[in-house]
Protein backbone atom coordinates (compact mmCIF):
# COMPACT_ATOMS: atom_id res chain seq x y z
CA UNK A 1 0.00 0.00 0.00
CA UNK A 2 1.28 3.32 -0.81
CA UNK A 3 2.44 5.51 1.78
CA UNK A 4 0.95 9.27 2.28
CA UNK A 5 1.86 11.88 0.52
CA UNK A 6 0.87 14.03 2.67
CA UNK A 7 0.23 14.57 6.87
CA UNK A 8 2.06 12.74 9.46
CA UNK A 9 4.55 9.97 8.64
CA UNK A 10 6.78 8.39 10.98
CA UNK A 11 9.74 5.10 10.56
CA UNK A 12 6.98 2.71 12.09
CA UNK A 13 4.63 4.22 8.51
CA UNK A 14 8.18 2.99 6.87
CA UNK A 15 8.67 -0.07 8.18
CA UNK A 16 5.14 -1.12 7.65
CA UNK A 17 5.53 -0.86 4.02
CA UNK A 18 9.06 -1.98 3.61
CA UNK A 19 9.85 -4.54 6.34
CA UNK A 20 13.43 -3.88 7.32
CA UNK A 21 15.50 -5.15 10.16
CA UNK A 22 15.44 -4.25 13.59
CA UNK A 23 16.78 -1.56 14.86
CA UNK A 24 15.72 0.64 12.24
CA UNK A 25 16.81 3.39 10.56
CA UNK A 26 16.02 5.78 8.12
CA UNK A 27 19.19 5.09 6.25
CA UNK A 28 18.47 1.46 5.92
CA UNK A 29 15.65 2.43 3.21
CA UNK A 30 18.10 3.82 0.96
CA UNK A 31 16.92 3.28 -2.89
CA UNK A 32 13.73 2.27 -2.12
CA UNK A 33 10.88 3.47 -4.47
CA UNK A 34 12.11 6.74 -5.73
CA UNK A 35 14.17 7.48 -2.40
CA UNK A 36 18.01 8.07 -3.34
CA UNK A 37 20.31 5.45 -3.00
CA UNK A 38 23.10 7.28 -1.56
CA UNK A 39 23.69 11.15 0.07
CA UNK A 40 21.32 12.64 2.16
CA UNK A 41 17.43 11.36 3.11
CA UNK A 42 14.80 12.54 5.15
CA UNK A 43 11.37 11.15 6.46
CA UNK A 44 9.71 13.57 3.53
CA UNK A 45 11.77 11.85 0.73
CA UNK A 46 8.76 8.98 1.38
CA UNK A 47 6.41 10.16 0.80
CA UNK A 48 4.13 8.63 -1.86
CA UNK A 49 6.74 5.82 -2.32
CA UNK A 50 5.37 2.25 -1.96
CA UNK A 51 7.04 -1.52 -1.68
CA UNK A 52 4.81 -2.51 -4.45
CA UNK A 53 5.50 -2.32 -7.82
CA UNK A 54 4.33 -3.45 -12.00
CA UNK A 55 6.04 -5.85 -14.43
CA UNK A 56 4.28 -5.93 -17.66
CA UNK A 57 4.78 -9.52 -19.87
CA UNK A 58 4.57 -10.67 -23.12
CA UNK A 59 3.98 -14.82 -23.40
CA UNK A 60 4.01 -16.63 -26.45
CA UNK A 61 4.19 -20.21 -26.96
CA UNK A 62 5.04 -22.47 -29.76
CA UNK A 63 4.17 -22.58 -33.18
CA UNK A 64 3.19 -25.55 -34.78
CA UNK A 65 4.36 -27.68 -37.52
CA UNK A 66 3.01 -27.78 -41.42
CA UNK A 67 1.59 -30.25 -42.51
CA UNK A 68 3.42 -32.87 -44.25
CA UNK A 69 3.15 -34.62 -47.91
CA UNK A 70 0.44 -33.14 -50.59
CA UNK A 71 -0.35 -29.35 -50.11
CA UNK A 72 0.09 -29.62 -45.95
CA UNK A 73 -1.74 -26.95 -44.22
CA UNK A 74 0.10 -23.80 -42.55
CA UNK A 75 1.08 -24.84 -38.68
CA UNK A 76 -0.92 -22.23 -36.48
CA UNK A 77 1.08 -19.64 -34.75
CA UNK A 78 1.66 -20.23 -30.59
CA UNK A 79 -0.96 -18.48 -28.25
CA UNK A 80 -0.38 -14.82 -27.95
CA UNK A 81 -0.72 -12.94 -24.22
CA UNK A 82 -0.03 -9.57 -23.07
CA UNK A 83 -0.48 -6.92 -20.61
CA UNK A 84 1.74 -3.97 -21.63
CA UNK A 85 0.49 -0.55 -22.28
CA UNK A 86 -3.05 -1.49 -23.21
CA UNK A 87 -1.56 -3.25 -26.65
CA UNK A 88 -4.38 -6.34 -27.19
CA UNK A 89 -3.63 -10.15 -26.87
CA UNK A 90 -3.88 -12.71 -29.43
CA UNK A 91 -7.38 -12.70 -31.05
CA UNK A 92 -7.33 -8.72 -30.76
CA UNK A 93 -8.66 -9.59 -26.96
CA UNK A 94 -7.93 -7.49 -23.97
CA UNK A 95 -4.75 -6.18 -22.47
CA UNK A 96 -4.22 -8.46 -19.28
CA UNK A 97 -3.56 -7.24 -16.21
CA UNK A 98 -0.34 -5.94 -15.21
CA UNK A 99 1.38 -8.32 -12.05
CA UNK A 100 1.65 -6.28 -8.77
CA UNK A 101 4.72 -7.71 -7.10
CA UNK A 102 7.14 -6.57 -3.95
CA UNK A 103 10.75 -7.60 -3.38
CA UNK A 104 11.56 -11.13 -3.03
CA UNK A 105 9.22 -12.79 -5.23
CA UNK A 106 10.13 -15.46 -8.24
CA UNK A 107 9.08 -16.03 -11.29
CA UNK A 108 9.34 -19.00 -13.11
CA UNK A 109 9.02 -19.28 -17.30
CA UNK A 110 8.63 -22.33 -19.22
CA UNK A 111 9.29 -21.71 -23.20
CA UNK A 112 7.41 -23.82 -25.53
CA UNK A 113 9.21 -25.82 -28.36
CA UNK A 114 7.74 -25.29 -31.88
CA UNK A 115 5.87 -28.24 -33.07
CA UNK A 116 7.95 -31.04 -36.51
CA UNK A 117 6.45 -30.35 -39.85
CA UNK A 118 4.68 -33.96 -40.70
CA UNK A 119 7.55 -35.94 -42.66
CA UNK A 120 5.13 -38.55 -44.25
CA UNK A 121 1.80 -38.96 -46.61
CA UNK A 122 -0.71 -38.84 -44.08
CA UNK A 123 1.48 -36.98 -40.64
CA UNK A 124 -0.38 -33.79 -39.95
CA UNK A 125 2.38 -30.98 -38.14
CA UNK A 126 2.19 -31.44 -34.45
CA UNK A 127 1.34 -29.44 -32.12
CA UNK A 128 3.85 -26.55 -30.39
CA UNK A 129 4.43 -26.64 -26.85
CA UNK A 130 2.41 -24.32 -24.37
CA UNK A 131 4.90 -21.72 -22.37
CA UNK A 132 3.86 -20.49 -18.78
CA UNK A 133 4.89 -17.91 -16.75
CA UNK A 134 4.22 -18.71 -12.68
CA UNK A 135 4.27 -15.21 -10.83
CA UNK A 136 1.18 -13.39 -8.64
CA UNK A 137 -0.88 -15.61 -11.15
CA UNK A 138 0.02 -18.06 -13.72
CA UNK A 139 -0.28 -16.85 -17.01
CA UNK A 140 -0.10 -20.09 -19.68
CA UNK A 141 -0.47 -19.84 -23.48
CA UNK A 142 -1.12 -22.76 -25.60
CA UNK A 143 1.11 -24.13 -28.58
CA UNK A 144 -0.28 -23.15 -32.02
CA UNK A 145 -1.96 -26.09 -34.27
CA UNK A 146 -0.48 -28.46 -36.62
CA UNK A 147 -1.03 -28.09 -40.20
CA UNK A 148 -3.37 -30.89 -42.37
CA UNK A 149 -1.67 -33.38 -44.16
CA UNK A 150 -3.13 -35.93 -47.41
CA UNK A 151 -6.00 -38.67 -46.49
CA UNK A 152 -7.27 -38.78 -42.37
CA UNK A 153 -5.42 -36.17 -40.93
CA UNK A 154 -6.18 -33.82 -43.61
CA UNK A 155 -7.99 -30.97 -40.82
CA UNK A 156 -5.68 -28.49 -39.35
CA UNK A 157 -5.49 -29.33 -35.48
CA UNK A 158 -6.21 -26.69 -32.75
CA UNK A 159 -4.15 -24.66 -30.70
CA UNK A 160 -3.16 -21.04 -29.60
CA UNK A 161 -3.80 -20.50 -32.78
CA UNK A 162 -5.22 -23.18 -35.31
CA UNK A 163 -3.48 -25.15 -38.15
CA UNK A 164 -4.48 -24.84 -41.76
CA UNK A 165 -5.92 -27.92 -43.59
CA UNK A 166 -4.91 -29.62 -46.02
CA UNK A 167 -5.61 -28.90 -49.86
CA UNK A 168 -7.02 -32.82 -50.10
CA UNK A 169 -9.96 -31.75 -47.52
CA UNK A 170 -13.13 -30.28 -47.61
CA UNK A 171 -13.24 -29.52 -43.78
CA UNK A 172 -13.19 -26.92 -41.63
CA UNK A 173 -9.96 -25.80 -40.45
CA UNK A 174 -7.75 -25.71 -36.43
CA UNK A 175 -9.46 -23.41 -33.96
CA UNK A 176 -7.68 -21.35 -32.36
CA UNK A 177 -8.14 -20.33 -28.38
CA UNK A 178 -9.74 -17.60 -26.92
CA UNK A 179 -7.71 -15.11 -26.34
CA UNK A 180 -4.86 -16.49 -27.72
CA UNK A 181 -4.85 -16.89 -31.77
CA UNK A 182 -7.26 -17.28 -34.62
CA UNK A 183 -8.56 -19.93 -36.62
CA UNK A 184 -6.62 -21.87 -39.72
CA UNK A 185 -7.56 -21.38 -42.95
CA UNK A 186 -10.10 -23.84 -45.11
CA UNK A 187 -8.92 -25.55 -48.81
CA UNK A 188 -12.22 -25.71 -49.92
CA UNK A 189 -10.96 -28.72 -51.95
CA UNK A 190 -11.09 -32.44 -53.06
CA UNK A 191 -8.78 -34.84 -53.95
CA UNK A 192 -7.22 -35.09 -57.08
CA UNK A 193 -8.32 -31.08 -57.56
CA UNK A 194 -4.56 -29.67 -56.40
CA UNK A 195 -5.64 -27.45 -54.46
CA UNK A 196 -2.93 -25.93 -52.03
CA UNK A 197 -2.83 -25.84 -48.36
CA UNK A 198 -4.68 -23.30 -45.85
CA UNK A 199 -2.37 -21.56 -43.77
CA UNK A 200 -1.96 -21.34 -40.51
CA UNK A 201 -3.77 -18.95 -38.02
CA UNK A 202 -1.81 -16.07 -36.56
CA UNK A 203 -2.24 -13.65 -33.38
CA UNK A 204 -3.84 -11.35 -35.16
CA UNK A 205 -5.64 -12.75 -38.12
CA UNK A 206 -7.22 -15.98 -39.61
CA UNK A 207 -4.71 -18.09 -42.04
CA UNK A 208 -6.28 -17.85 -45.89
CA UNK A 209 -8.63 -20.23 -47.42
CA UNK A 210 -6.19 -21.55 -50.34
CA UNK A 211 -7.43 -20.34 -53.46
CA UNK A 212 -9.25 -22.19 -55.81
CA UNK A 213 -7.20 -21.87 -59.28
CA UNK A 214 -8.42 -24.64 -61.86
CA UNK A 215 -6.53 -26.81 -62.89
CA UNK A 216 -3.61 -26.04 -60.23
CA UNK A 217 -4.00 -24.35 -56.67
CA UNK A 218 -1.49 -21.90 -54.48
CA UNK A 219 -0.92 -22.27 -50.65
CA UNK A 220 -2.80 -20.00 -48.91
CA UNK A 221 -0.89 -17.26 -46.75
CA UNK A 222 -0.58 -17.56 -43.22
CA UNK A 223 -2.55 -15.18 -40.62
CA UNK A 224 -0.89 -12.24 -39.54
CA UNK A 225 0.86 -11.83 -35.84
CA UNK A 226 0.36 -9.23 -33.48
CA UNK A 227 3.03 -6.05 -32.77
CA UNK A 228 3.99 -5.37 -29.14
CA UNK A 229 6.69 -2.76 -28.62
CA UNK A 230 7.28 -3.92 -24.75
CA UNK A 231 11.24 -3.82 -25.53
CA UNK A 232 10.95 -0.22 -27.17
CA UNK A 233 10.03 -1.32 -30.42
CA UNK A 234 7.24 -2.36 -32.73
CA UNK A 235 7.87 -6.48 -33.15
CA UNK A 236 5.58 -8.30 -35.08
CA UNK A 237 4.96 -12.75 -33.62
CA UNK A 238 3.01 -15.32 -33.72
CA UNK A 239 2.23 -14.83 -37.26
CA UNK A 240 0.77 -18.33 -39.08
CA UNK A 241 2.58 -20.43 -41.42
CA UNK A 242 1.84 -20.75 -44.89
CA UNK A 243 0.14 -23.45 -46.58
CA UNK A 244 2.15 -25.53 -49.40
CA UNK A 245 1.66 -26.33 -52.97
CA UNK A 246 0.97 -29.55 -54.63
CA UNK A 247 1.81 -28.72 -58.52
CA UNK A 248 3.02 -25.70 -60.36
CA UNK A 249 1.56 -23.12 -58.25
CA UNK A 250 3.36 -21.30 -55.41
CA UNK A 251 3.32 -22.44 -51.95
CA UNK A 252 1.66 -19.77 -49.33
CA UNK A 253 3.48 -16.64 -47.78
CA UNK A 254 4.10 -16.63 -43.87
CA UNK A 255 1.79 -14.52 -41.76
CA UNK A 256 3.60 -11.23 -40.88
CA UNK A 257 4.90 -12.56 -37.40
CA UNK A 258 7.72 -15.19 -38.11
CA UNK A 259 5.75 -17.51 -39.96
CA UNK A 260 7.10 -19.74 -41.98
CA UNK A 261 6.93 -20.22 -45.71
CA UNK A 262 4.83 -23.32 -47.53
CA UNK A 263 6.19 -25.25 -50.38
CA UNK A 264 5.92 -24.68 -54.07
CA UNK A 265 4.89 -27.20 -56.58
CA UNK A 266 7.07 -29.29 -58.59
CA UNK A 267 8.14 -26.53 -61.04
CA UNK A 268 10.36 -25.09 -58.30
CA UNK A 269 10.92 -27.58 -56.12
CA UNK A 270 11.08 -26.18 -52.72
CA UNK A 271 11.30 -26.76 -49.42
CA UNK A 272 8.64 -25.10 -47.05
CA UNK A 273 10.02 -22.98 -44.19
CA UNK A 274 10.45 -23.06 -40.20
CA UNK A 275 9.07 -20.41 -38.13
CA UNK A 276 10.97 -18.02 -37.36
CA UNK A 277 12.86 -18.84 -33.58
CA UNK A 278 11.50 -17.09 -30.65
CA UNK A 279 8.67 -15.63 -32.45
CA UNK A 280 6.10 -18.69 -32.15
CA UNK A 281 5.39 -18.63 -36.01
CA UNK A 282 4.03 -21.21 -37.43
CA UNK A 283 5.73 -23.69 -39.57
CA UNK A 284 5.19 -23.79 -43.69
CA UNK A 285 3.56 -26.95 -45.15
CA UNK A 286 4.82 -29.87 -47.13
CA UNK A 287 3.87 -30.45 -51.10
CA UNK A 288 3.83 -33.58 -52.87
CA UNK A 289 6.89 -36.20 -51.78
CA UNK A 290 10.02 -34.17 -52.12
CA UNK A 291 12.00 -34.88 -49.42
CA UNK A 292 12.47 -32.28 -47.27
CA UNK A 293 13.22 -32.82 -43.28
CA UNK A 294 13.98 -30.58 -40.36
CA UNK A 295 11.14 -27.58 -40.54
CA UNK A 296 9.33 -26.72 -37.45
CA UNK A 297 7.50 -23.92 -35.99
CA UNK A 298 9.58 -21.43 -34.48
CA UNK A 299 9.97 -21.40 -30.71
CA UNK A 300 8.13 -19.05 -27.80
CA UNK A 301 9.31 -16.19 -25.95
CA UNK A 302 8.59 -14.50 -22.88
CA UNK A 303 9.20 -11.01 -22.27
CA UNK A 304 9.11 -9.16 -18.67
CA UNK A 305 9.70 -5.29 -18.09
CA UNK A 306 10.09 -3.12 -15.18
CA UNK A 307 11.36 0.00 -14.02
CA UNK A 308 15.15 -0.09 -13.97
CA UNK A 309 15.32 1.48 -10.35
CA UNK A 310 13.31 -1.90 -8.73
CA UNK A 311 15.40 -4.64 -11.04
CA UNK A 312 17.40 -7.34 -8.86
CA UNK A 313 19.44 -8.43 -11.30
CA UNK A 314 18.79 -12.02 -9.78
CA UNK A 315 18.04 -14.56 -12.56
CA UNK A 316 18.30 -17.95 -14.10
CA UNK A 317 18.33 -19.24 -17.96
CA UNK A 318 20.33 -16.54 -18.74
CA UNK A 319 17.26 -13.98 -20.42
CA UNK A 320 18.75 -11.02 -22.77
CA UNK A 321 18.31 -8.09 -20.92
CA UNK A 322 18.30 -4.46 -22.44
CA UNK A 323 17.50 -1.12 -21.71
CA UNK A 324 14.14 1.34 -22.75
CA UNK A 325 14.23 4.61 -21.36
CA UNK A 326 13.44 3.97 -17.40
CA UNK A 327 12.63 0.44 -17.90
CA UNK A 328 14.56 -3.06 -17.69
CA UNK A 329 13.66 -5.79 -20.33
CA UNK A 330 14.48 -9.25 -19.87
CA UNK A 331 13.95 -11.59 -23.06
CA UNK A 332 13.25 -15.64 -22.13
CA UNK A 333 14.64 -17.31 -25.13
CA UNK A 334 15.19 -20.53 -22.64
CA UNK A 335 13.30 -21.60 -19.33
CA UNK A 336 14.34 -19.69 -16.32
CA UNK A 337 13.47 -17.83 -13.52
CA UNK A 338 13.49 -13.91 -12.41
CA UNK A 339 13.63 -13.53 -8.19
CA UNK A 340 12.68 -9.53 -7.65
Amino acid sequence: MTLPTTGPLGITDIVGEFGGTAPHSISEYYGSDTVPSSGTISINDFYGTSNEYNIDYLVIAGGGGGGGHYYGGGGGAGGYKNSYNNEVSGRNSTSLTTFVTTPGSTYTLTIGAGGLTGTGASIQGSNGADSVLIGESTISTLGGGGGGAWSVSSTGLAGGSGGGTSGYSTTGAGTGATGQGFDGGASGASEGAGYGGGGGGGAGGAGYSAANITPWGIGADGGVGLASSITGTAVYRAGGGGGGDWQPGSGGAGGLGGGGTGAAGTSDNTCPTSGIANTGGGGGGKRATLPCVGESGGSGVIILRLLTTRYSGTTTGSPTITTDGLYTILTFTGSGSYTT
